[in-house]
């Protein structure tokens, strides 16, 4: 019996193991998981009542897919890719299909060189059985975990292999696709490599077209939108992370927590604490929450709570270097806000160590931006070439709100050594993050050019009587959505939206909600 083919036709209705799998794939790019994931448990039972153990294997795996990659229940995983292990020995054929199993087998983690070991033999096994999909599979596969594992160069030429595959149309299965490019998106959004992840989606444009893809799957959009909110991208980022959500249900725990986290990350950056704080609330456990919950406490004023969290994180350790790096950065801060010098001077020599292995910008600027501020804190050197070197590596590697906040600590340095020079650098900063809409950051430099006697005209957005989000919220009142209504479209809780409405009524001077909905209605001008 062939592969594929039964020993027997279906019986009344029963559907044939090929066609449920055909309807798993369909409902899959339709990002329908739970009905891909039912569609795939019945082509399995098919496929083994039809005695086709190839198949059988391939929609277990797949189903183990779903379950690890999707909800983050690895013990399923684990049960799924041992039962096509199984099926693979019954069947006792050396066949493309044992290579898929061991992708799986090797993104199941064991350590290193077993994964190593296991990607490897994956690769082989796709090339003598000139399998394009699962060389590209294995190839991006293998590149992640060498980035994430500190070998950046060598992952990252990898992934550029698998993607190069696509672009030239040696890959069929789109759901292969879809995962190399959210594999790319994640390893350079750890890596903060904005300019790579650009490049390709330049050069993959044409493809795309052809295809009819959508250029950023589903789940890719978190990493996506990590990456836009890095380059000072901030409104882009916002498309994407909310469309995320609304991909995903409630009951997707584990990539919605990735959102989750990013978008989180970005509400810190607008300034947003209250919206980040709720965004973040019960995510105290994810991997991904430590960065921005940090952030919250540095911002809160509570540089204690946010040491304590760092320094539990960072002793747990197997991070790769640059989340260590970055969780690292965040130490030195709040270490230096809460005046202890010394457990700021250990962080900011295991970055210089963690640079000095890796080619990456970004790692060096954090390292020499780090530096910097423990210079200025001693006051024993000159911490003016560090800052230098960190504005040339965010410039680098694309970071263009990274290189801002390091030019107003430079200008920071210099007030009490050159109050000139440190205007023309905090003026410089201001008008960057104006261009970036940072509205916290610039207040920051605002605030220090006033201190050093220089006025700043208020930008459009200070002329503005209500916030961005105040903004939004008046708007979706205007057409006629309750608390509720507006909570969901803009992931924030009914309490928070009815406080946004009370600042709302309060700003503009209205006796009510009805007047708050004629005003909108009316299209009037929101501020002076």
């Amino acid at each position: 019996m062939s592969a594929g083919e039964p020993d027997d036709p279906p019986g009344e209705g029963r559907e044939a193991g090929r066609d449920l799998e055909a309807r798993a794939r369909t409902l899959h790019l339709e990002f329908d998981y739970p009905g891909s994931m039912r569609a795939y448990d019945r082509a399995y039972a098919a496929y083994h009542r039809e005695g086709d153990l190839l198949a059988a294997a391939r929609a277990a795996r797949t189903l183990g897919w779903f379950h690890g990659s999707v909800y983050g229940d690895w013990a399923v995983f684990r049960g799924w890719v041992g039962r096509a292990l199984s099926l693979l020995e019954q069947a006792g054929v050396d066949s493309n299909e044992h290579g898929w199993v061991l992708v799986a087998r090797a993104q199941a983690g064991g350590g290193f060189d077993l994964q190593q070991r296991l990607y490897e033999e994956a690769i082989a096994t796709a090339r003598r059985c000139r399998d394009g999909d699962l060389e590209c599979e294995a190839l991006a596969s293998l590149g992640i975990m060498l980035a994430f594992s500190g070998h950046v160069a060598a992952g990252m030429a990898r992934l550029d292999e698998a993607l190069a595959a696509i672009c030239a149309g040696e890959v069929e299965d789109l759901s292969v696709v879809e995962g190399v490019f959210c594999g790319l998106f994640h390893a350079c959004e750890r890596t903060n490599d904005v300019g790579r992840a650009e490049q390709w989606l330049r050069a993959a444009d044409d493809y795309v077209r052809r295809r009819g893809l959508a250029a950023v799957g589903g789940y890719c959009r978190a990493y996506y939108g990590g990456i836009l909110t890095a380059a000072g991208r901030w409104a882009e980022a916002e498309a994407e992370l909310t469309s995320a959500l609304t991909v995903f249900r409630q009951d997707h725990n584990q990539i919605r927590g990735n959102v989750l986290c990013r978008l989180a990350s970005l509400r810190l950056h607008q300034g947003r604490l209250e919206e980040a704080a709720e965004l973040l609330s019960g995510l105290d456990q994810h991997e991904d929450a430590v960065r921005p919950l940090a952030v919250l406490h540095l911002l809160r004023g509570e540089p204690e709570v946010a040491q304590d969290l760092l320094e539990r994180t960072l002793q747990a350790g197997g991070m790769e270097d640059a989340a260590e790096g970055a969780l690292l950065a965040l130490l030195v801060d709040a270490a230096l806000a809460a005046g202890a010098v010394a457990p700021a001077r250990e962080a900011v020599e295991r970055m210089t160590s963690l640079a000095q292995q890796q080619s990456a910008p970004f790692l060096h600027g954090l390292a020499a931006l780090a530096r910097g501020k423990l210079c200025v804190a001693e006051g024993v050197s000159d911490p003016r070439p560090c800052f230098h070197q960190a504005m040339r590596s965010f410039a680098q590697a694309r970071l263009p709100v990274d290189a801002a906040r390091t030019q107003l600590e430079l200008a920071r340095a210099l007030v009490s050594r050159s109050p000139a020079a440190a205007a023309a650098q905090a003026t410089a900063a201001l008008e960057s993050f104006e261009r970036l809409r940072a509205d916290r950051d610039a207040g920051a430099a605002a605030a220090l050019l006033r201190s050093l006697g220089i006025g700043t005209p208020p930008g459009p957005r200070q002329h503005s009587t209500l916030t961005r989000r105040e903004s939004e919220v008046l708007e979706l009142v205007g057409r006629g959505l309750s608390n509720a209504q507006i909570a969901e479209r803009l992931f924030i809780s009914p309490k928070t939206v009815e406080h946004h409405v009370g600042r709302i009524l309060a700003k503009l001077g209205l006796p009510s909600r009805a007047r708050a909905v004629a005003y909108a209605a009316a299209g009037s001008r929101l501020g002076p």
